[in-house]
């Protein structure tokens, strides 16, 4: 148990502090890096999205413009 809770202090000890010692290196509040790491957490899940809805649809144009013919006689 004592382990245990030695470890925990020590993920916490230096893991939980990550914003507050970048903030303190820049010289800014730690709200503002909590907060801007939110903001692009969710830019970029949403841009992984937008780029899966873009690339579907343009896969689904390419296959109406490009169909497959059978023959020269289908043009």
């Amino acid at each position: 148990m004592q382990t245990a809770h030695t470890l925990l202090l020590f993920f916490q000890k230096r893991g939980y502090h990550v914003c507050q010692r970048i903030a303190d290196r820049i010289g800014i509040r730690a709200k503002i890096v909590r907060t801007s790491f939110m903001y692009l957490t969710f830019v970029t899940v949403g841009f992984g999205f937008a780029l899966y809805l873009f690339l579907a649809f343009w896969m689904r144009i390419k296959d109406i413009i490009y169909t497959k013919r059978t023959s020269v006689f289908d043009l």
